[in-house]
This record gives C-alpha cells, structure tokens and sequence, in this order.
C-alpha cells in the first residue's frame, strides 16, 4: 500500500464520517468533468497530462510504480461525492475522513465482488494516492497553482485470517470544498458506471457538464475535445472513437452529431427530449 507523509495530527483533527447505507443518486465533480484529470487508458501510464487554456493549468504526474490515476478509478470520487452530497442535503455532519467496507464501494460503483475486484480496488486507491495534480483551477489568482493527491491517505483494516473490515481514506480539501459547494456538483445517469471505454466514460461526463439541459444543445471543434481529453491516443484515432460513438447514439441521455461547420469538425450533443432542428451553436 502505497503511503504518503500527512500533515501533523490530520487524522486526529477530523472527524471520521461513516458511509451511509443504500442507494444514493450518483454526483460528480463539475471541475472533474470538465478538465484532463485522469488517464483515459487502462494500461499504466506514466507521462504527464498537461493542459493550458487561457488562466486554466493542469498537471498531473504518477510515479512509475502505480500510473497516473484513470478516469475508472475516477468512480472512487464519485462515490465519495454521492455520499457527501446526501449527507449534507440530509443536515449530517460530513468529513474528509471517510470510511466504509470495500463491499460498498464496489457495489455502488457497479463492480463484482470476487477477490480481483478487492485486489482492483486496493490498487486504484493506490493511484489515487500516488497521483499529484496541480492547478489553477479556484485559486485567487491564477499564477497560483495548488497541489494534491485525490486521495491523502488511506489504510485498510483487516480482520484475523486477512479479511476486510472496512476502509478508511481522507480526502483533499481542493476536492472536498468543491464538493460541498453545490454550484460544483452535478448528478449523473446511474448507468455510467457500466460505460466501459475510457472516451466513452470521459466524453459523457463532458458533455453532462456542458449540455446539461439546455434546448439548444452545445458543441465542440474535435480538435479542442483532444486537447481537453489529455488522451495519449493520435488525434486522428480519438476523432475515429467519437465518430464511432456518434454512429452508435450509445452516449446515455444525449444525441451526438458530428459535421463540418465554418470549415472544422465538430461534435454537437444535446439532450435526447430535446431534438433542434437547427445545428447548435458551438
């Protein structure tokens, strides 16, 4: 288990906030949505996501042990969004100290139960924790840039004969502050956790974020979806996928239209009620 040098008494200063039981709409992090934050590859990888986009930067780093976190390890912060979020709207106390049993982690995020699904687990709250990310995202200024891990530690307890009793983790407060505030949180369709392909997952979540439920629907240039994807893919093999994806209408909630506009290719989505007979905007 990978292990990280916490601030002094960091544990002893928060409060531990226990998983709540049951079903809970699933939440997501709009800045997590919207930015290259995760690897969109199950293969490790080990060179850094970097992105600029005027007074926005970004950069995540893994070590070579672990990888850069991916966008399905990704589901461990939605989980711990989803539980925030309820136990706020439920007038309970919350915390970045969290615990819960690997059981109902799995089970909320759609995974089997067998032991490689424990094993995974183990090694996603590694990447979490071994993966650095700094940004300018929500500081003052944006020559500042603050850095974190998605997960600042984390420790398993074990019963005798090696059973797992439960998992305690704390999470960042970049990610926690973001969370709790409810401009930044956004649901998503309980199916996305079933969305197998790294650019189909990372794609549905970008284009919740930015079509959310307006009529009109928006669009991007492929060009900038690539560089706001940080894939390691060529471009001309992630335009291919998002074709694919448009053919196949498999983007939950959401129509996808790629065509030529103002001499470019561009991807247009809008929510499937809602079906314009004019192009949208980009």
């Amino acid at each position: 288990m990978a292990k990280r040098r916490t601030s002094a008494g960091e544990r002893e200063q928060l409060a531990l906030f226990q998983a709540l039981p049951g079903d809970m709409r699933p939440r997501d992090a709009r800045d997590l949505m919207s930015y290259p934050f995760f690897s969109l590859a199950k293969q490790k990888r080990i060179a850094p996501i970097d992105f600029e986009a005027g007074p926005v930067r970004i950069r995540v780093e893994g070590v070579p042990e672990h990888g850069i976190a991916t966008i399905w390890d990704a589901d461990l912060m939605i989980w711990a969004a989803s539980q925030l979020v309820a136990a706020r709207d439920r007038g309970l106390a919350t915390s970045r100290l969290m615990a819960a049993t690997p059981h109902e982690i799995l089970t909320y995020t759609g995974r089997g139960t067998a032991q490689d699904d424990y094993r995974r687990l183990r090694a996603a709250l590694d990447r979490l924790q071994s993966t650095t990310v700094a940004t300018s995202l929500r500081q003052a200024h944006s020559q500042r840039l603050h850095r974190f891990s998605w997960v600042n530690e984390w420790k398993e307890i074990v019963r005798p004969g090696g059973r797992s009793a439960g998992l305690e983790l704390i999470l960042p407060d970049w990610f926690y502050s973001g969370v709790m505030s409810d401009a930044l949180v956004l649901g998503i369709d309980p199916r996305y956790f079933a969305l197998t392909g790294g650019i189909e997952r990372w794609l549905y979540r970008l284009v919740r974020r930015h079509g959310g439920t307006q009529r009109m629907g928006w669009g991007f240039e492929l060009r900038h979806l690539y560089a706001k994807s940080g894939s390691q893919a060529r471009y001309s093999d992630f335009a291919l996928d998002v074709r694919r994806l448009a053919q196949r209408q498999a983007l939950l909630g959401y129509r996808l239209r790629v065509a030529h506009a103002g001499g470019v290719e561009q991807l247009f989505f809008y929510r499937q009620s809602h079906r314009p007979s004019d192009t949208p905007a980009p």
